[in-house]
């Protein structure tokens, strides 16, 4: 019963601290007024059962995402930078709470703004799983430097954080050099990518048949924004392809860090546990720091 209190207790003041550091009710904004650039295909049988096999979705498991959004969390105390949250799910749901929502609040105590991304899913019919989610996340990134000065924020500092299937999303929006895969619109639309990527047990770059080499066509280019990397080595999905990432950013001389660390699993985001991984906020929140992302506007 006492450690029950303990837990009560550290989970009441957590959550207080959450909602002090956010200044005001988030604020939801649709990505495409005029709708999407295109539509999704309608889901297979394959797909169906795919999705069901995880439970039912509900508000901490988002699916069918026709209309895309972002939401805006603005801290108290704003230093300008912000942070686009991609919650992951496989390109078939997304992992809206210790993913997404509780990211953004735990940004919103380092000052960081959060925005929080609804990308279109489900995706595993289409002819890219990515396609269109990268298209959110890089409409998205031209709202929020568009509307820099309006939401006091700083259009150098807009960052991308990633889990899972965010992570390959964030990776996509970092690193893909080739044209835009729709008609960009001025006021919307930003040209360039975000300045920095937190990638968090992201995937997706490999070979199919070969997985010690990337898939062709893929490569980490010379102006890749600094990376924080971030895996457990017990991951059964993405850890040496996080590792091949991280020395890709070596060899080029690019800005990196790597954490990886013995268990964790896959698909913690923002769940206490007993492993040391689940302190990778405040390793973040260190290097943001040292970079200098973190200083007031």
């Amino acid at each position: 019963m006492f450690l029950i209190r303990i837990f009560l207790c550290v989970g009441v003041y957590l959550a207080l601290s959450f909602t002090l550091a956010s200044a005001e009710e988030p604020l939801t904004l649709k990505l495409w007024p005029d709708g999407p650039p295109s539509k999704m295909n309608s889901k297979s049988e394959a797909t169906k059962k795919l999705i069901d096999s995880y439970g039912k979705p509900g508000p901490n498991r988002i699916s069918d995402v026709l209309e895309p959004t972002i939401t805006i969390y603005k801290p108290a105390k704003p230093n300008g930078a912000s942070v686009i949250v991609a919650p992951g799910g496989g390109y078939m749901f997304l992992s809206w709470a210790h993913e997404g929502t509780q990211v953004c609040e735990w940004l919103n105590t380092l000052g960081v703004t959060g925005i929080l991304l609804k990308y279109r899913t489900p995706t595993r019919d289409e002819k890219e799983v990515f396609t269109m989610p990268v298209e959110d996340a890089q409409r998205a990134l031209g709202l929020v430097r568009n509307h820099a000065k309006e939401w006091n924020l700083d259009p150098k500092r807009v960052g991308i954080l990633g889990f899972s299937a965010g992570g390959n999303l964030a990776g996509h929006v970092s690193w893909d050099r080739g044209e835009r895969t729709y008609e960009q619109k001025k006021g919307l639309d930003d040209a360039g990518g975000p300045d920095f990527l937190i990638f968090i047990y992201g995937g997706g770059f490999l070979h199919k048949d070969d997985k010690s080499k990337f898939r062709e066509g893929f490569k980490i280019p010379t102006d890749a924004p600094p990376a924080f990397f971030l895996v457990a080595h017990d991951d059964k999905l993405n850890p040496v392809e996080t590792a091949m990432l991280y020395l890709e950013y070596k060899k080029q001389n690019l800005s990196a860090e790597l954490h990886i660390c013995a268990k964790g699993g896959h698909g913690f985001g923002m769940r206490k546990d007993v492993h040391p991984i689940n302190d990778w906020p405040q390793r973040c929140a260190e290097w943001l720091k040292s970079m200098g992302y973190l200083a007031s506007k």
